[in-house]
């Protein structure tokens, strides 16, 4: 594929397919699993094609024959085709990539464990895009060895408010506003009318669905209940939908891959008392929330909340850009085998917007500021965690749109967003 934009789990991809007979890729529809996948497949078989569908019915043991590695595209279509290939990797028969855009009605018999290995896909990172040449490595932050910490950036807020809004989808990026905006709004068409029968659960009223959806992007990167989000959803709503319908379209969003949560960080040291359990709200990708928001890039830049819910404390943008550099950190972290959290303790005296966490328990704190200086405030959560967990804390970052990147005295290592990469 001549146009093929690299991602980063190719890194990962590259390293890995040789060695392990198995691997799936998940994700959202449109964030460019099977162009990855095909990268290192020699042969395709589209189970989202009927036709397709139809000769795997006939002969499932095909797929042993296949010229190697085989990308089984959309194997939620088939969840059958899940135990077909576990059971020819049991027989030591071939090497498999499987992508699957949602969780399959019908789940498999066998789980998998021990002969899958499974990456979730996510929109693109500012480096996909091609928004800048990083100069600072999460990698090298992960390490400890508190690198040093230089570069400049020509980009400013104005340059993060265009990739918001623009989104992660490589089929969308690119696009003109307006040809994109038309997108997005299919995208989201396409969640509500068919991905959401596709699950098992037909819509009956598609408005309160595409009103939770608003008010759940108008949470992002907060904690806010689910029921504050009803109700931001349905106000002066006489017959609001029962929970249970509401955990439906929560279930089914989590099972297209529609919303990715941030889970609260809860070490097992023991180094923290009573810190919140609430997961932080985002969805896939920002500039869905953006575009479900009616939020352009002059809406965003004028601070304007418009005729949405506002439950969030600070600004609509401010959230976006948080969710932006959230994106990027989960896309880096996964290169790394580290896992993204945040924290939050439960008086909400202190908050951290991002924890890396290593499989050693050791983590890289990172605070996310729309600010382009980083005062003494801005780094409080920051210096509160190094003083209560030691060297368990590896580095500490504010992430900003400013220019420089730079070490402040008291060691925290300010990197504008452009800057930061794997």
């Amino acid at each position: 594929m001549m146009d093929y934009r690299r991602r980063v789990i190719d890194d990962v991809l590259d390293e890995l397919v040789a060695e392990l007979p198995a691997i799936e890729l998940h994700g959202p529809k449109g964030v460019g699993k099977t162009a990855t996948a095909q990268q290192r497949a020699r042969t395709v078989m589209r189970l989202d094609d009927p036709r397709e569908r139809e000769l795997f019915a006939s002969d499932p043991a095909r797929i042993r024959a296949a010229d190697h590695p085989l990308l089984v595209d959309e194997w939620q279509r088939v969840p059958e085709s899940w135990d077909v290939v576990r059971r020819a990797v049991d027989d030591g028969i071939g090497t498999y990539l499987l992508t699957g855009s949602s969780v399959p009605l019908e789940a498999p018999v066998h789980s998998g464990a021990g002969r899958f290995v499974t990456f979730r896909m996510r929109p693109m990172s500012l480096l996909e895009r091609g928004f800048a040449e990083p100069t600072v490595s999460l990698g090298d932050l992960l390490n400890g060895s508190r690198p040093e910490i230089t570069g400049s950036s020509r980009h400013g807020t104005r340059d993060y408010v265009d990739e918001i809004v623009r989104s992660g989808f490589p089929d969308i990026h690119g696009l003109a506003p307006r040809a994109r905006r038309h997108r997005l709004e299919g995208y989201v068409d396409l969640i509500v009318t068919r991905a959401f029968p596709e699950q098992g659960l037909v819509v009956r009223r598609p408005g309160v669905l595409r009103a939770w959806l608003t008010a759940y992007a108008a949470a992002t990167s907060t904690t806010a209940t689910y029921q504050r989000i009803l109700d931001a959803a349905t106000p002066g709503l006489s017959e609001k939908p029962a929970r249970s319908t509401v955990t439906a379209y929560r279930d089914v969003l989590e099972q297209l891959w529609m919303l990715d949560p941030v889970e609260a960080w809860l070490p097992g040291r023991n180094h923290l008392a009573r810190l919140a359990r609430a997961p932080k709200h985002q969805l896939a990708d920002p500039g869905l929330a953006a575009h479900l928001l009616g939020a352009d890039q002059s809406a965003l830049l004028g601070g304007g909340e418009g005729p949405v819910p506002n439950l969030r404390d600070g600004t609509l943008l401010g959230s976006l850009f948080e969710h932006l550099v959230t994106l990027d950190v989960q896309v880096y972290a996964e290169r790394s085998e580290a896992r993204v959290r945040h924290l939050r303790t439960a008086d909400g005296a202190h908050e951290i917007d991002i924890i890396v966490e290593r499989p050693d328990g050791r983590v890289l704190a990172i605070e996310v500021k729309l600010a382009t200086t980083v005062t003494d405030h801005d780094v409080r959560h920051l210096t509160w965690l190094r003083d209560r967990i030691g060297d368990d804390l590896l580095d500490t970052v504010v992430v900003t749109p400013g220019p420089h990147a730079y070490r402040r005295r008291d060691g925290v290592a300010v990197v504008p967003a452009a800057l930061l990469g794997p």
